[in-house]
């Protein structure tokens, strides 16, 4: 029998890494995803809000990480019934919806990843998510194998943050620091005391209300301040980030300190 079990979902109830570690793919490209997935992390987002990603891209970037040990959460553009379909139909299993400001928000997003009577996803036969109906019991276990996951970006957001944790379905929270510090006043600076007090409050706020909570950050140093704080799963930076700051490093080395004449050159 073909297994369609969804890891993640699995690490979200505490049963593997602790915790994940992810990074955030912004480069589009199989490659780099799959280069990615081998270099450790726990799971990759796949970023479709920021990133010009289209459905047959996802498909692709999802084969390519589906080749390592790490596991795909794809942050859509939206809580779209369409994006979300299309989505889990290409083969998605973990799901982020950005920008969900209230409950009712949040049971759309539910609604929209489940297949009747617990929600309106539309029914195909074939598709990759059903590994082209190979998965026999494919349309009986995937409302069980979907993770929701919604973000909170908003101070009034994480206001509501009891009332959308409780809603039936919603696996996990994850705090968007980027737009949280935005909507406060404090763009570009997630590190201002009245950004980090409320990031915190947010991981208390979910503890109590019995889901897990995940976050991004730029650098190991904040990263392990939100692990402190209580989040249950976070990712580092980007591909990009990384890339671009690792050349940076190595450029600034190099103008800074040539390499003596005799140095022989690497065979790159």
């Amino acid at each position: 029998m073909i297994d369609i079990e969804n890891r993640f979902k699995l690490w979200l109830k505490g049963e593997g890494p602790r915790p994940p570690l992810g990074t955030w793919l912004m480069a589009a490209a199989p490659s780099t995803a799959e280069a990615m997935g081998y270099t450790g992390f726990d799971f990759l987002v796949v970023d479709m809000e920021h990133v010009p990603i289209e459905i047959s891209d996802l498909a692709q970037i999802l084969r390519a990480i589906g080749c390592t040990p790490a596991d795909a959460v794809v942050r859509l553009a939206w809580n779209d019934q369409v994006l979300v379909k299309r989505a889990l139909d290409a083969g998605a299993q973990t799901i982020m919806l950005p920008f969900v400001q209230n409950a009712d928000e949040a049971r759309q997003a539910v609604s929209f990843a489940k297949y009747p009577p617990e929600g309106v996803r539309g029914v195909a036969a074939v598709h990759r998510g059903s590994r082209f109906g190979r998965a026999a019991d494919y349309l009986k276990r995937a409302n069980d194998q979907v993770a929701v996951i919604v973000q909170l970006e908003t101070p009034e957001a994480i206001e509501r943050l009891p009332e959308i944790a409780a809603v039936p379905g919603v696996d996990a929270l994850f705090v968007g620091p980027g737009d949280l510090s935005a909507s406060m006043g404090y763009i570009g600076n997630i590190a201002h005391p009245e950004v980090q007090a409320l990031i915190e409050k947010a991981a208390k706020d979910c503890h109590a209300a019995g889901k897990p909570v995940g976050i991004v950050g730029p650098n190991p140093d904040m990263v392990r301040r939100f692990i402190g704080y209580g989040y249950d799963f976070a990712a580092i930076a980007s591909d990009i980030a990384m890339m671009t700051g690792r050349a940076a490093d190595w450029l600034g080395v190099l103008r800074d300190q040539p390499a003596p004449a005799s140095t022989p050159a690497a065979a790159y």
